[in-house]
This record gives structure tokens, C-alpha cells and sequence, in this order.
């Protein structure tokens, strides 16, 4: 999970609020410093963690309503960890202009060009005929890179080996740009924000006169990302930030959180390598997630990327029903393999990411899926609806038909009885019950 140190040690704050028989001073300062020393070890500034935590106390000490008071504090957290990190969910803009320009910027090993592609592929998902431009001329490898990228993802893409002047790059391939909705441009980094970075960048912005500009921040780089986020916004106004590589660092808080200054929003998240491994960052989900709540709104966002919008609504169905069976299990299969590792799935659904499900139930690989598909074909309509009819004998029979062994016609039944059972978990809409059930005693709003 993005952060697993942090939301393990914020789950275990929490749990213990809902376990005490009373609330008072002293457990709040408890409280307070258990957060402190939780948010420093993840990187987050001293002052801003100050900050944070005398509101979480001052809320905590002062505050009075008709909700128990454990359950209280666990929302007071909630709500000033996500105020904390920008509150409403800051998505970008693009306008009908063509093209519609964004320009990353960044220091060197930031993961600008991989980013650019994770976001080419974001926006050609959703339809709009995308292409990017490479105007990094310090770093030969950086062109290769982003025409490696871009040919996966069958995106445009221009680049110039030859020529040194990024604003020439530029113009060279102006006449082709009007025929794409966004332009992706990739800019050259540095070790750090040195005097030659600042003017290139500066020349690159007055010519271009991008409508975004996106700083990319690699979460392991710490406190210096306020220095990082400060000085590339004096030169080239960052409006955006995207903090790379959040899912190989217990320590992102630095990231996160010293962009603030520039009052410009973090608007995705980089979550692993692949093309798809990039998520609309939305401080609420990301706080219930860390909390072990859930982001079902990120889950459907996944599933909308694969399947039709129908198709994502009878998931949402399907979750809040308990209602679950082989077929729906079988028309699932492709769509979940394509969303991504079991294990990051979980992560959305509320109250599981606290489980300790067993491995088996979360590392599904790709040849037991084609497998199971084959067996699946050989199941007769009553037991696709139906798999408890499946006996000794009809298991013989399936796994005679489908060219597989009774015990991998067992496995998969077994498989299905835990994916039904944690669908039962989510019948009702109480997240109350959901999360009881998940061993987490405490509600959020």
C-alpha cells in the first residue's frame, strides 16, 4: 500500500481511541503525540506537523456533539488530516483549445518522462487524442526514453536529436500541433535547481506559454521538496504537482505536503511503474484509504479504465448488494487483471486493507486466470450460478472437460467462496457494519 508505514501506525492510533472506556485529557495528549511522532517519521515538515496537531487537540478538547466521543476524535483526525492535504480533490482542466499544453518540469531522477507517459495514457482512455514533445537536450537517453514510452502506448511523439535549443525544438514542430487536444512536454532536469535549469526553463516558458505546468516530485526526496516546489514556482508559476514513486517510500510525507507553499494542488500520484500506475490524487480517498477506509471512488475510476460505464455501475451494484456467483466471477476475471495487482484493489474496498487476507486469496497469477477461464467454460449454466452443486463427481467431470486437475476445479471454488464472502461483507450502505466487520471499530462521516 502507498504510505503502509503511516496508515498501519494511524490504524493502531485509532484503534486504541476506540477501545478505551474513557476519553480524556490524557489520552488525547497520547493521542497528539503518537500523530506527532507518526507524521515526522514519514518526512512531513515540523512546523506544518505543529500546526496539524494543535487543531486535531484544540477540535478534540473543545468540541461538543450528539456523536460518542471516540468516534468524534477518529472524524476530527479524518477531517484535519484531509484539510491537511488539500481538502477537495484538484483535477485539471483542459479546455478545448488544441493543442491544450502542459509542461513538466522537475530536477533530474524526478521521473518527469515516465510520468508524461502514465499521463499520455490517462487522457487517451479518456479520448482525447494526445501527443508528447521532448525538449530535454542535456540527456540523450531522456528522447529514447519518452520514443520507447510512446511507442508502447502508440502515442505521437516529437523529439530532434540534433538539435541543442529546446525553443527550437519547439518551433519546428509547430505546425503539427494543432491537430491534438494536449501536448505533453517533457523539460531537461538538473541534480538541483541550478542558474542554467532556471533560465532554460524561464525561456522555455515564455515561448511555449504553457496552459498547465506541472512540478514532478519523487516522494523519497523529503523536506527538500518545499525548497524544490518554491523555486520552480518564483520562475515558471507551477500550477500542479505530481509526486512520483509513491509506492516504493515509507517517507512521502515530505512530498506531499511541502508543496503547500506554492499553493499549488498535488494532482496525481504515481503508485508504481507501469503505464496505468498513476491516480487523480483526492485527499479524502486518500485519507480513508490510509486510515483503512476505502476509496471506492478510486476503485471505480480503475474500473471505468477497462470496462464500460454499465458494466462499472454493476460493480458498485454488486458491492453494496453482497449479491455475487460464478458468472459474475467470470465476466469479471479479464477486467480485474487489467485494474491491477488483488492487493491494490483491496486497498479501496472499505474496511479491507486492515484484513490480513491470506495470500492466496490476493496473488492470483495470470496462468491460474486462464485456467480458471477454461473451467469455467466447462461448467454447466445451473453450476456457473450455482457453484456449491459442484461435487466430487461433477468436479471430475469439469476437470476432465477443461483439461485441468478436481484440485484446480477445488481451488477455484475455494476461490470463489472467499470473493463471495468478502462481497457479503459489503452488503448494506452502514459503513458502521463494514467496518465492524472489519475488525476496526471506529466510523468516519
Amino acid at each position: 500500500m502507498v504510505l503502509d508505514n503511516l496508515g498501519s501506525k494511524f490504524r493502531e492510533i485509532l484503534n486504541k481511541v476506540a477501545k478505551s472506556i474513557f476519553v480524556d485529557d490524557k489520552l488525547i495528549n497520547e493521542l497528539i503525540k503518537e500523530i506527532q511522532r507518526a507524521l515526522l517519521s514519514a518526512d512531513v515538515n515540523v512546523k506544518l506537523v505543529s500546526e496539524l496537531t494543535k487543531s486535531i487537540k484544540e477540535r478534540a478538547l473543545k468540541e461538543k456533539t450528539k456523536l460518542d466521543q471516540r468516534t468524534q476524535i477518529v472524524n476530527i483526525v479524518y477531517e484535519e488530516l484531509t484539510k491537511f492535504l488539500g481538502d477537495e480533490k484538484s483535477e485539471l482542466e483542459i479546455t478545448k483549445k488544441q493543442p491544450f499544453k502542459i509542461m513538466m518540469v522537475g530536477v533530474f531522477g524526478s521521473g518527469k518522462t515516465t510520468t508524461i507517459s502514465k499521463l499520455a495514457n490517462y487522457y487517451k482512455k479518456r479520448g482525447y487524442k494526445v501527443a508528447t514533445l521532448g525538449l530535454d537536450v542535456h540527456r540523450p537517453a531522456a528522447i529514447d526514453q519518452l520514443e520507447q514510452l510512446c511507442s508502447k502506448l502508440k502515442v505521437d511523439c516529437f523529439t530532434d536529436r540534433k538539435e541543442k535549443n529546446p525553443v527550437k525544438i519547439y518551433k519546428e514542430f509547430s505546425d503539427k500541433y494543432s491537430k491534438y487536444d494536449i501536448l505533453f512536454i517533457d523539460t531537461a532536469g538538473r541534480d538541483s535547481l541550478d542558474k542554467e535549469l532556471i533560465k532554460e526553463i524561464k525561456e522555455i516558458n515564455d515561448e511555449i506559454k504553457p496552459d498547465e505546468k506541472l512540478l514532478v516530485i519523487s516522494a523519497d526526496i523529503g523536506q527538500v521538496a518545499q525548497e524544490l516546489a518554491e523555486g520552480f514556482h518564483k520562475n515558471c508559476g507551477v500550477t500542479g504537482v505530481i509526486v512520483s514513486k509513491l509506492d516504493g517510500t515509507a517517507r512521502a510525507g515530505g512530498a506531499l505536503t511541502g508543496t503547500a507553499a506554492t499553493g499549488a494542488k498535488v494532482k496525481f500520484i504515481g503508485v508504481g511503474e507501469k503505464a496505468d500506475d498513476l491516480e487523480t490524487f483526492n485527499p479524502k480517498g486518500f485519507v480513508s484509504r490510509l486510515l483503512g477506509m476505502g476509496d471506492l471512488e478510486a476503485l471505480l475510476e480503475k474500473a471505468k479504465e477497462v470496462i464500460d460505464e454499465e458494466n462499472a455501475g454493476d460493480i458498485k451494484d454488486r458491492l453494496t448488494s453482497g449479491e455475487f456467483n460464478l458468472n459474475d466471477l467470470y465476466e469479471q476475471m479479464k477486467a480485474m487483471k487489467k485494474m491491477g495487482p488483488l492487493n491494490k484493489i483491496m486497498e479501496m474496498i472499505p474496511g479491507f486493507s486492515g484484513l490480513k487476507m491470506p495470500k492466496e486469496a490476493l496473488q492470483v497469477q495470470e496462468g491460474k486466470l486462464e485456467k480458471w477461464k477454461y473451467i469455467i467454460d466447462s461448467c454447466t449454466k445451473k453450476e456457473r450460478n450455482d457453484p456449491e452443486l459442484i461435487d466430487s463427481k461433477r468436479a471430475e467431470r469439469i476437470a476432465k472437460g477443461s483439461g485441468t486437475t478436481i484440485s484446480e476445479v477445488r481451488e477455484l471454488i475455494k476461490q470463489y467462496r472467499m470473493a463471495k464472502k468478502m462481497m457479503k461483507m459489503m452488503k448494506g450502505k452502514d459503513p458502521e457494519k463494514i467496518l465492524k466487520r472489519g475488525k476496526m471499530p471506529f466510523k468516519l462521516k
